[in-house]
């Protein structure tokens, strides 16, 4: 029989710490739902006796029944100066009302002695007593063991003495952290097998950080040496460089590893749910992450792209759609035929490699990647290429020009941001709209929906989601080329279009005019 390794998240609350990362009290439960669907074993609502969000989310929850996962809440141990009893942050964790409590501890006998300014016994004993009031009120009580790898090689007794209590304590769990991010695999390896031999009969859990990029590495090295509890973040999310990714430590354990980890439907699931927790996070998700990136399977070499074609394992070191992701081929400059008809049968179109067709797309792709473009990011724009050269394309709309302009009378004054359009509809007719926004890309996208509403309504449901820009040959100053590249959604699916130009807003506009395209075509047919 197969060891069972639980998987504990916390990126609700270690993960929340990231960077840019913010989750709105109704994006914690979606990602608690997220999980849950997932079939993560054990998911970390955050800290209520610091965090009011946090307890409001375990009120929330209380509510909502889940298939797989467990809540646990998370706080420290006693203040020294109070009971248990009268300690608000033990009160906390007795009120949040889950089953599971995970608690920290130092475990550096620096860390107890400078910064909690207390004797190594009194940090034991603040330890034992949590740890008994908790399981007193039913509670299971996991420990988290802060900075234990740090702290073993600074006095290696006193970090097993920790264990050792927490043990006797009636501790369920003892998560060695790895909290500054900067030990090795073979250290890693070698102190959590120590630990296990200590505390044969609790389960030992690692949590690690990526400071040094070995996250993922120091996690399947500990498991090596017996730990069977695995705390991490979706996506890496966490303070500094982040927690091990539990993305990518899900499939390693699993694929790489052998053990079972979650079902074959939920590991189908991964890709879809990084992605999901990336927007709720508002974050973007990492195209180049290990297994659910969107780059993760894609091919932009010819010579590579024929390779998969006639044996995928050649360039994938597992099938994509067992994490939910697909293979790419990114069709460029340094693309041959066979990744071009590679390419167009992943947008469902059928190209012969002797075909003028091809030809004419491969010359027109090379010769717009040397005026700056890049369609390995900008799908949309690509099929459309291919769609005109294969005449499998429908003219909605024409554009006769544009006009943008900004004023700002002062500085200190808001910027008025205007924009015409003249578009040729079906039929003949002409629409000639002016639009206001909040600058003047915006202004254009208000005039193109203005213009193209009556006959097309449907471009309501279209919404832009993201908008880069990158400059080309910097070098130019203010006479360089523009990249824009445009993300779109309907809420279904979500397209990338490009545009370039030596002015922005140009760029802006062939990236736009691609965008609605694209959307019309997918709703109306391309014939």
């Amino acid at each position: 029989m197969k060891t069972k390794i639980e998987i504990y998240d916390t990126t609700l609350r270690d993960g929340a710490q990231g960077p840019g990362v913010k989750f709105s009290a109704e994006d914690q439960v979606q990602v608690v739902l997220a999980l849950d669907t997932l079939g993560i074993s054990y998911i970390e609502g955050g800290q209520p006796g610091s965090n009011p969000k946090a307890a409001d989310l375990f009120q929330r929850l209380k509510d909502v029944e889940l298939k797989n996962s467990v809540i646990a809440a998370f706080g420290s141990t006693r203040h020294r100066k109070r009971a248990c009893e009268d300690d608000p942050n033990m009160k906390s964790l007795v009120e949040a009302g889950t089953s599971v409590v995970t608690i920290f501890a130092k475990s550096a006998a620096s860390h107890v002695r400078d910064v909690l300014g207390i004797t190594l016994d009194e940090n034991l004993t603040l330890i034992r007593e949590s740890i008994e009031y908790l399981k007193s009120k039913g509670k299971r009580v996991f420990l988290d063991v802060e900075h234990f790898f740090d702290g073993y090689y600074e006095d290696a007794a006193y970090p097993l003495a920790v264990l050792t209590c927490a043990a006797e304590a009636g501790a369920e769990a003892l998560v060695l952290c790895e909290t500054n991010g900067g030990r090795l695999p073979h250290e890693v390896e070698e102190i959590t097998a120590i630990a296990k031999r200590h505390a044969p009969d609790k389960v030992i859990g690692i949590h690690t950080h990526n400071d040094t990029g070995c996250a993922v590495a120091n996690v399947l090295s500990a498991v090596r040496a017996g730990a069977t509890h695995v705390q991490g973040t979706m996506n890496g999310y966490g303070e500094r460089c982040g927690n091990v990714d539990l993305c990518s430590v899900i499939p390693n354990l699993q694929f790489k590893m052998g053990f079972d980890i979650l079902t074959h439907e939920q590991l189908a699931r991964l890709t879809r749910k990084s992605h999901l927790i990336a927007e709720l996070a508002n974050m973007t998700s990492r195209d180049y992450a290990p297994y659910v990136g969107r780059d993760a399977f894609t091919h932009k070499g010819g010579m590579h792209a024929d390779a998969v074609r006639k044996r995928k394992t050649t360039y994938e070191h597992i099938d994509p759609g067992l994490v939910g992701n697909t293979t790419h081929v990114a069709v460029s400059e340094m693309a041959g035929r066979s990744s071009l008809i590679q390419k167009a049968a992943e947008l469902g179109i059928v190209l012969s490699k002797d075909g003028a067709d091809t030809s004419a797309i491969l010359d027109r792709v090379k010769e717009l990647e040397a005026e700056g473009y890049e369609f390995e990011g900008a799908d949309a724009s690509l099929e459309l290429i291919m769609r005109r050269a294969t005449n499998q394309h429908r003219c909605f709309f024409d554009t006769l020009g544009f006009h943008a302009r900004v004023s700002q009378p002062r500085v200190e004054m808001p910027t008025l941001s205007e924009a015409t359009v003249k578009v040729v509809l079906p039929g003949g007719s002409i629409e000639h709209t002016v639009a206001e926004g909040h600058g003047p890309v915006d202004a254009l996208n208000n005039a193109l929906r203005k213009a193209l509403w009556n006959t097309y309504p449907e471009i309501e449901g279209m919404h832009l989601e993201d908008y880069k820009v990158r400059i080309l040959d910097g070098k130019l100053a203010t006479k360089a080329k523009t990249r824009v590249l445009i993300e779109t959604s309907d809420r279904e699916e979500t397209w990338n279009t490009i545009g370039v130009s030596e002015n922005l807003i140009t760029a802006s506009y062939v990236a736009l005019l691609d965008s609605f395209e694209y959307f019309l075509l997918r709703r109306r047919g391309g014939q």
